[in-house]
């Protein structure tokens, strides 16, 4: 059984926040706006991911279902998340559309990789409705 409450998530989140709490306090939000019903939708995946990647629920979220799956989880998302941190420090005042993409399409593969390796469908949920919304508003945004 596992654990109701997921360190490694909680981890990864307080990464992938870090320089998203640091831009937004250092630069204003000046980028035009999508649909304010895809930006609704992509908050609901967003806030849903955050907390599924931090708390288990218990009877939704089954767990590291085969040996090694621990240590390929704590790999993959280790490089994807470097990868992400490494975007950002690259391109941190570069307004370009492979930033835009890398920093949508990057956290959307944390939190479904997350997912089908705990075999947390519900998590699987909320990460395609981010994803797709927070790709598309990065595509709009980038252009």
């Amino acid at each position: 059984m596992i654990e109701w409450f997921n360190y490694y998530g909680l981890i990864i989140m307080s990464l992938m926040m870090i320089p998203n709490i640091i831009f937004a306090i250092t630069h204003k939000n000046n980028q035009p706006q999508a649909n304010k019903t895809i930006e609704a939708l992509e908050q609901v995946g967003r806030y849903g991911c955050f907390a599924l990647m931090v708390f288990n629920i218990p009877f939704v979220c089954s767990g590291f279902y085969f040996k090694s799956a621990e240590l390929i989880y704590l790999v993959t998302n280790g490089i994807l998340i470097c990868s992400y941190l490494l975007i950002w420090i690259i391109c941190w005042n570069r307004h370009m559309k492979f930033r835009s993409y890398a920093l949508s399409i990057l956290p959307t593969a944390i939190f479904v990789f997350s997912s089908i390796i705990l075999g947390y469908y519900l998590l699987l949920l909320f990460s395609i409705i981010f994803g797709i919304c927070h790709i598309y508003i990065s595509v709009k945004n980038s252009k």
